[in-house]
């Protein structure tokens, strides 16, 4: 039996492999109920692991059956292992098509979340273009975690294309959402790590009509790299982060905008207690 929670093992995926050679052998007989039936047992586990397996391994099928209308219902399906089976077996089966995937994820980012931003993550890293041209779109929609969702995996092209990231950011700013400001606290984190003059050259711009909301959000990003830049991480101490914060309070303390101003303060303050607290140890 194979295991119900955690990584599978070798023993798990021959398990697992024998499954799937009698679904397909089923579908090729035209026996697509006990297919059907056989998919179901299957993809009806708390495991994430079987469910991505599974979808794995039915997206190769070279038979005749039609696996796309059977695994496309089970996107609409009232279990959740068998809609993140759909889904993971759409994301394999389309790996060189983007778009598909894309259009897969519209149907599935609120009724299978966790697996869809796992797939959104790796599509900024495989395919950055399609997304690029895609999410904008998601990030005009009504409806507020498609809005969130449009930025998950983001940071994976800060580094070679930080301006688009804020720009993107920069539009959603002052999204009501509190779903949606948690995603912009978290990729803006990511992208000030890795391109920290862009980032403070954004925020600054941000600040300067920033109302109490606005200004609240930013503080709370700014507060997150106040605490790396007072980690005793080689790594972060490696590149240039820390002096071009150091530089940016500095500058922002003496800047003629009340708001850059106070930021500065509050970034100082941080900064100069978590120092204490690390040179104690």
């Amino acid at each position: 039996m194979i295991k119900e929670v955690g990584r599978l093992n070798i023993d798990d995926y021959k398990l697992l492999d024998a499954q799937v050679e009698k679904i397909f052998r089923n579908l090729d007989k035209d026996k697509n109920e006990l297919a059907i039936k056989q998919i179901s047992e299957l993809g009806n586990t708390a495991n994430y692991f079987v469910r991505e397996e599974l979808g794995k391994r039915l997206a190769p099928y070279p038979g005749k059956g039609n696996l796309d209308q059977i695994c496309g219902d089970l996107l609409e399906d009232f279990i959740y292992g068998l809609r993140a089976t759909g889904l993971f077996y759409f994301y394999y089966k389309y790996q060189d098509s983007p778009e598909h995937i894309i259009k897969t994820l519209e149907k599935t980012y609120e009724t299978v979340p966790w697996e869809s931003e796992t797939i959104c993550f790796e599509m900024w890293k495989r395919f950055p273009d399609a997304m690029r041209e895609a999410m904008p779109l998601w990030a005009d929609s009504d409806n507020e975690k498609k809005r969130a969702i449009s930025m998950h995996g983001m940071e994976n092209i800060a580094a070679k294309n930080p301006q688009y990231v804020l720009m993107f950011i920069g539009k959603l700013l002052d999204d009501p959402s509190e779903e949606v400001q948690k995603k912009i606290s978290h990729i803006l984190t990511q992208v000030g790590r890795v391109r920290p003059i862009q980032t403070y050259i954004s925020v600054r711009r941000w600040l300067l009509d920033a109302d109490e909301t606005r200004f609240n959000t930013i503080w709370q990003t700014l507060k997150k790299l106040a605490n790396i830049f007072t980690q005793k991480s080689k790594r972060e101490r490696g590149n240039d982060f820390m002096s071009i914060t150091q530089r940016t309070v500095a500058d922002w303390r003496k800047d003629k905008n009340s708001n850059v101003q106070n930021m500065a303060n509050k970034l100082n303050s941080v900064i100069r207690i978590r120092k204490r607290v690390n040179d104690k140890y």
